[in-house]
């Protein structure tokens, strides 16, 4: 939430949990984006780690006219790693399109690999979503 609000924009903790996890709006323009934040203990590896994360398959396709960001973050070595940030609709595309996580049970499992400022998910190079607050430019007031 401190990142949103430090490049500008108003932060808000919906009353009622139906699957967001908070509501980043720019006041000006009423811009809303919505965001789910997925958190993960890492597990170490020889020179990187990783970390394991749910997401529900219906949540996943379920996509409205304003789609959700999904934050990823791992605790490891008592620091969170920096986010990946990434539209619903790109994170349906790579599982759809690219075999990106494994399905079961109605929830998909993505597993995220850290290795010196890079990302992957399934073997796939997700370096481009770390910090990418493409959607949230940053707001001067």
């Amino acid at each position: 939430m401190s990142e949103f609000l430090m490049l500008g924009w108003n932060v808000a903790i919906p009353e009622v949990d139906i699957g967001d996890d908070i509501f980043v709006v720019q006041d000006d323009n009423g811009t809303l984006r919505r965001v789910q934040v997925k958190t993960s203990t890492s597990t170490s590896r020889k020179d990187s780690f990783s970390g394991q994360f749910n997401v529900s398959v219906k949540s996943l396709q379920n996509i409205s006219n304003i789609p959700v960001h999904y934050v990823f973050m791992v605790r490891h070595n008592d620091e969170w790693s920096k986010p990946v940030i990434i539209r619903q609709d790109y994170l349906l595309n790579h599982f759809e399109n690219d075999k990106v996580g494994s399905a079961a049970k109605g929830n998909i499992t993505f597993y995220f690999s850290f290795s010196k400022g890079k990302a992957e998910c399934s073997g796939q190079d997700f370096s481009k979503y770390i910090k990418d607050y493409t959607d949230f430019p940053k707001i001067e007031h």
